[in-house]
């Protein structure tokens, strides 16, 4: 038997071993105390796997599962991709609920890229209040962007606030065309002090309270969804 024939065993023993270890650990999760209160239908496929994880972790700190249980409970619970997620899994790792969660969203593609295209995805017509979607974008990009590690308040309000416009109605966009510009082009201008009104034509398609420069309207909401996301 080769060298290679002998590591490819040995891993395939490894993996034989961490799964059992992992049953071994869910059966002994269950027997502790207060696990009992702790029930959940399985995940089915026909639940939205983030929705689903979501359901999940608002019933166990209301039911104050302690957190060190909650990812064996989890790798119980889901089924298909997120379960050979979960036993893939070295076994110190699958101890760690927030190891395991992101294993999971990774496998079902549920990850950065997935938020991003959300983020930029033309919204349907029931988004398009203005306050839930300020609130959806805010949610799709600190899904998309980890702030964390990231010093990008900046770069959020610019990117929240392009995409705000785009997502509004045809009146709204229409001041963002009528600018020739974008937000960006708009914030370094304002930082070089030029002013740049909205031209007369486009002015007669807007609101009578609205016509002015087109740098107020874009500061003005700037303010708006800066105070959303600092007050959220």
């Amino acid at each position: 038997m080769t060298t290679e024939m002998l590591g490819q065993n040995l891993q395939v023993l490894t993996q034989i071993l961490d799964v059992q270890q992992q049953m071994m650990d869910h059966k002994q999760d269950w027997l502790q105390p207060g696990l009992t209160a702790f029930k959940r239908p399985k995940m089915t496929g026909d639940d939205d796997p983030e929705t689903y994880i979501e359901a999940f972790e608002h019933h166990a700190i209301m039911t104050g599962l302690d957190k060190g249980y909650w990812a064996s409970q989890l790798g119980a619970l889901v089924v298909g991709k997120a379960q050979a997620a979960y036993r893939a899994l070295p076994r110190y790792e699958a101890r760690d609920y927030d190891i395991v969660k992101v294993a999971i969203l990774y496998q079902l593609e549920i990850n950065p890229e997935h938020y991003r295209h959300l983020f930029w995805a033309k919204k349907g017509a029931e988004e398009k209040q203005p306050w839930l979607l300020l609130q959806l974008l805010r949610d799709l990009f600190s899904k998309w962007v980890n702030l964390v590690s990231c010093d990008c308040n900046a770069l959020a309000d610019q990117i929240v606030l392009e995409q705000f416009l785009n997502d509004l109605e045809e009146w709204t966009q229409q001041w963002k065309d009528a600018s020739e510009t974008t937000v960006g082009v708009v914030l370094k201008q304002k930082d070089a002090r030029v002013e740049r009104s909205v031209p007369y034509t486009s002015r007669k398609s807007l609101p009578v309270e609205t016509r002015g420069s087109f740098k107020c309207v874009l500061l003005m909401l700037a303010k708006e969804i800066k105070w959303v996301v600092g007050s959220v």
